[in-house]
């Protein structure tokens, strides 16, 4: 398979979301949100019937070519505590990011009433492997020059967190031009705060 852009993202959310099955052919999907199971069925061009299961949407096909694929690059069955790093391209690296922000991300932001126009704005990665946290965090280093926070959180999840400054880096990195696929409900939330913050700036 060839690399693309596409192909990263729905790696990305392969890596949060998704479940490999011991058959080594098949692939499951999860998602709360109908919109991002539906998204990741039209990149990869599946047809398979999306189904109802405890209050989520999911989708299960064969590929054996991407399977293979996934585990050459460092995905496994039962990934969640023994992740460790990934091979993903650099020049992809931030549709894959953008999938794992959609997948196991988070942003929050919310206004600072200990300053006039201070508007705080927090990104988030989430993870049972501390390993590959940890891989994520030196990755994103490396080629954004940020590094953020890394903390464990409890209950066997650990967190990489960017505060405002770092956030605008890599909020630019993962949306770096319109139209990307993306979970529509995180992105609106982004938007608003990004304009919220265009607006704080002096001589507006």
């Amino acid at each position: 398979m060839n690399w693309t852009a596409e192909l990263c993202y729905v790696i990305g959310l392969i890596t949060t979301d998704g479940n490999l099955s011991k058959d080594l052919r098949h692939i499951e999907f999860t998602s709360k949100d109908l919109d991002q199971v539906e998204t990741f069925a039209s990149l990869l061009k599946l047809k398979n019937k999306i189904s109802v299961k405890s209050s989520c949407y999911r989708i299960q096909f064969g590929n054996v070519k991407l399977y293979q694929l996934l585990l050459e690059i460092g995905l496994m069955p039962n990934k969640t505590k023994i992740l460790g790093p990934l091979k993903i391209p650099d020049l992809y690296f931030a549709d894959f990011l953008r999938g794992y922000l959609d997948g196991d991300g988070y942003t929050y932001s919310y206004w600072d009433k200990r300053w006039k126009n201070s508007y705080m704005l927090y990104t988030g990665f989430v993870s049972a492997s501390e390993n590959h946290i940890k891989w994520l965090q030196e990755q994103i280093k490396r080629l954004y020059k940020i590094s953020g926070v890394l903390r464990f959180e409890g209950k066997s999840t650990f967190s990489l967190k960017f505060a405002k400054v770092e956030s605008l880096v890599i909020l630019s990195k993962m949306y770096y031009e319109s139209g990307l696929p993306c979970l529509k409900r995180k992105y609106s939330k982004i938007e608003r705060s990004l304009g919220i913050i265009e607006r704080c700036k002096p001589g507006w």
